[in-house]
This record gives C-alpha cells, structure tokens and sequence, in this order.
C-alpha cells in the first residue's frame, strides 16, 4: 500500500480491539468533524491519513492539519482499505487517548453523567455529546459499559469527548469519590419525578442505564432521587441516549426555561 507502512497498516487493524486501544492508549478517530474536535481541543496526534475524498468535504482540513501532526496522502481506495467504516469521510487520524486522572478532583460543585451498562457504542457517543454541549464536568462510564473509545462510539460523540472529560472505572471505585464529594445522587427512573430548581444549583451526579435494565440495585439504593421525564404519549420507555440527552438538559436548564 503506497504511502503507508506495513507498522502503521497492522496498528490501525489492530485498534478495532478494545484490548490493543487499552494497551496502545490509543484511539481511532474519522471524519473531518471528529478530527477537527480532536485537534482543536490540543488532543496529541501521532498520524493523519487524507484521500481525495476529504477535498470535496473540507478542503482545507488536509493542508491545516500538516501543523498538528505527519500527514500521509492515499488514495480514497486505500483509505477506505483501512478504515472501520464502510464510507470514509476522506480522514483518518491516530490520536493519544486522553488521561483520566480528573476523576480524583470531584468536588461539591462538579456536575457528572455516568453510564450503567450502556452498551450501545452509539447511545455513548451520543451521550458524551450531550455532556459535552451542556457544559458537564465529565462523563463516568461504569464498568459493563461499552467502550467509549470504540470508533462508533467516537463517530456517536463527534468527537465531543476531546472535550468532555470522560473515565472508565468500577461502581465500587468511584462510589466513595461521589460520597467523598457530597454530591447527591440522581438515577433516571421511570418511577422518579423531574427534578426541582434547588438541584440545579449545585452539583450531582446522574446515573443512565440500559433501557432494559437501568441502573444497578447497588446505586438505587444509594441513590438521593429518582428522575424521570413525563410522557404523556404514552411511550413507555426511551432509549438511553433520548432518555440521558433530556434528562442533562432538566438538571442544567435556567430556572426560567428555555432561553433564560
């Protein structure tokens, strides 16, 4: 394959296994929105692959990106022979995956999702997204947990988690930080009510689960309330990336709504 080593090809084949990323520290990142997230967030690179595919899609990104890291042109053949998607956007981009020491400074005022058994890569993604547009100070994925490094998840995320804080760790590791912390603990729950304007002015953490199963009996029993948003359509369940989207913007909304 022209332009790029036989080191570099079996790297990129191997980063399609949670095992190798955890091990290398390294993700996989596609697309011009993803990268250009990345980059802009200081993310370290080690290497970029374009085609002429990303000419049409963001002319500039190719040129740009030459100021961030080496950058080997392929054709749109070759880039789509190492891509784990099935309709590459033109870029391809090896990045150091971010540390995740922040976890330890969790204090009173922070505000953090975490994710209980979301397994969907896609619903993470998206809700890393979600975390990332309102301004949360991190996003905590328990485990049984997909990985959050996972390319779809990445792809989900529009590479939103450069700039989200994100950590993977055990129930049982991150319990005594949140109680340390004295943050009150919310899970989304059918059962529960929406919360009132008093729990939006400090911090919490709000726990999403599966759409099957929610949250461990663990965490519901230490849980501080239960949050729920009412349907009145009459749909008896959203999935966990509609149900946590919904639920973030409740916790973090003006008091005067929307717009406020």
């Amino acid at each position: 394959m022209s332009g790029l080593s036989d080191g570099r090809r079996r790297l990129l084949g191997r980063l399609r296994t949670r095992r190798t990323r955890e091990r290398e520290a390294l993700v996989l990142l596609e697309g011009p929105r993803g990268v250009r997230e990345a980059w802009a967030a200081g993310a370290v690179a080690r290497f970029a692959l374009t085609s002429p595919r990303l000419d049409a899609l963001d002319p500039d990104l190719a040129d740009e990106l030459a100021g961030w890291c080496e950058v080997v042109r392929l054709s749109d053949a070759e880039l789509a022979a190492v891509s784990a998607t099935e309709a590459p956007q033109g870029v391809l981009a090896v990045v150091v995956e971010p540390g995740d020491s922040w976890v330890a400074d969790v204090g009173p005022d922070t505000r953090l999702l975490v994710l209980d058994a979301v397994q969907d890569p896609g619903n993470v993604g998206t809700l890393i997204r979600t975390a990332a547009a309102f301004d949360l100070d991190g996003v905590v994925l328990l485990d049984g947990c997909v990985d959050p490094w996972n390319p779809k998840a990445v792809r989900g995320s529009a590479g939103a988690a450069f700039r989200c804080p994100v950590a993977l760790r055990s129930w049982t590791a991150i319990a005594p930080l949140l109680e340390g912390a004295g943050l009150p603990l919310w899970v989304a729950d059918a059962a529960g009510a929406g919360p009132a304007d008093s729990v939006r002015r400090g911090g919490w953490a709000l726990f999403v689960g599966s759409e099957g199963r929610g949250v461990r009996s663990e965490i519901r029993h230490r849980a501080t309330g239960l949050a729920a948003i009412p349907m009145p359509g009459g749909t008896e369940s959203l999935n966990a990336a509609v149900a946590g989207s919904i639920l973030v913007y409740e916790f973090t909304r003006p008091e005067g709504g929307l717009g406020a």
